[in-house]
């Protein structure tokens, strides 16, 4: 099967059975994923709101090999409605026009992460200076509000930890199917992972979320990943091969594997990416003043792509 949908020349890799398709996308994506994080410097973006066609291409090549890439805004634009408004322009340029709607964004869409003591958000880790565990965003959205991109934004940063690690829903797919190829086929059963029903401080209800792991697209052809390392809240198939799938997916992610990308985002910096892993440490939380920190994001229910 050729699935040039993904630029899969050789066959469809996250079919099971065909492993000569697997094993020749695995070695390709491990190859341009090796040379690309050694160059790991942010992608130097002159104007946030007028992004270039040379930044937009690079933007693109990264984010198409590694499904991410960290950028850096160099004006530091410090205002948070103009940093709002210039990321709009920013992610209009990668494609990115379908922004998620939220219970916490402004009029563009955006989400402002910072700590918070309003009643709709300060019973969230994302409003405290609490560290994050390894998620993709949205992975309690139904199936067709699912999130497939994201900017992340610093506008302020921490002055203690808030660091970000990011990791390749591919790669994680990759330790997987290496480890056992059962541990993909337990990720990608259809309740692999359920998140119960959630009330909200408002009344609002967000009804259970019932689905994979792992997933293809079947318009595009990509890998989907939707996941979270929290354990309460959370509800896994009850079998074996689930289980032992989840403990040794954790195991990954809390290694030292070289495909894990650390960053403390500084003020202008930010991250792009096709909603891959992440997590956040905790910050500030020795400081004798409220944090400033404040990060911006923008979700999205499609790729980026290379042109708008």
């Amino acid at each position: 099967m050729n699935d040039s949908r993904a630029g899969y020349p050789n066959g469809n890799p996250f079919v099971l059975e065909d492993d000569s398709a697997y094993q020749a996308w695995r070695t390709d994506k491990l190859q341009q994923t090796s040379e690309l994080l050694e160059k790991s410097d942010p992608v130097e973006i002159s104007d946030l709101a007028a992004i270039t066609p040379a930044e937009q291409d690079e933007l693109f090549r990264r984010c198409e090999i590694s499904n991410a890439v960290f950028y850096r805004d160099m004006q530091k634009t410090a205002a948070p409605e103009e940093a709002s408004k210039k990321m709009r322009l920013f992610a209009e340029k990668l494609g990115l026009r379908i922004a998620e709607k939220h219970r916490s964004a402004g009029k563009d869409g955006i989400v402002s992460l910072q700590v918070s003591d309003s009643p709709s958000q300060k019973s969230y880790i994302p409003y405290s200076t609490k560290p994050m565990n390894w998620h993709t965003d949205g992975y309690y959205n139904a199936p067709d509000e699912k999130i497939r991109a994201m900017v992340l934004h610093c506008v302020r940063a921490a002055q203690d930890g808030g660091v970000n690690q990011v990791f390749d829903p591919e790669i994680a797919y990759i330790r997987l199917r290496d480890e056992n190829p059962d541990y993909i086929a337990a990720l990608s059963h259809p309740q692999a992972m359920t998140i119960p029903e959630n009330r909200e401080p408002n009344g609002n209800v967000r009804p259970a979320s019932i689905g994979p792991v792992f997933e293809v697209n079947s318009d595009t052809g990509h890998l989907e990943m939707r996941y979270t390392a929290r354990t309460r809240s959370i509800e896994w198939r009850d079998d074996s091969a689930t289980r032992a799938a989840v403990d040794f997916l954790n195991s990954v992610m809390n290694s030292d594997d070289p495909y894990i990308q650390t960053i403390k985002m500084q003020d202008g910096d930010g991250l792009l990416c096709n909603n891959s892993l992440h997590n956040r440490t905790g910050f500030d939380a020795n400081s004798e003043k409220p944090s400033a920190r404040l990060l911006m994001r923008v979700r999205f229910h499609n790729r980026v792509t290379g042109r708008n």
